[in-house]
């Protein structure tokens, strides 16, 4: 997958946590950890090592003014935690949120940059 579609999927992903944050509390459901927590935590994992490298690789070679390494180092660390926690009816929720917001704001400014960059290349062919 590409940086592009990669980012896209995370983007899903947040907005995907943050809805089964709230159909947790909602239901007031406990999840079975290795059959539905790990399996599904595990897959972002995946995906984030993968998101990771090529977003590193991307930022060395563009330089982009206002993206950073070391936020794609936070976006993962975020994403691993939030990702666990939206499983949870007992998580804090303004913490929850605000870790959601903050990776999602730097998978939009990413996404942004990379669109733009994709319209610039179809434009010159």
């Amino acid at each position: 997958m590409k940086l592009l579609e990669l980012t896209k999927w995370l983007l899903d992903e947040c907005d995907a946590s943050r809805k089964r944050f709230f159909k947790m509390r909602e239901l007031d459901a406990t999840p079975l950890f290795f059959e539905e927590v790990k399996p599904h935590s595990d897959d972002v994992h995946q995906f984030l090592i993968d998101w990771k490298e090529l977003a590193i690789q991307w930022i060395e070679e563009t330089k982009p003014k206002y993206v950073h390494i070391q936020q794609i180092y936070n976006v993962v660390e975020s994403m691993d935690q939030f990702v666990v926690q939206s499983f949870y009816k007992e998580t804090s929720k303004k913490r929850f949120l605000q870790s959601v917001h903050s990776v999602q704001y730097t998978l939009s400014t990413l996404l942004r940059y990379l669109e733009e960059k994709n319209g610039e290349e179809k434009k010159n062919d």
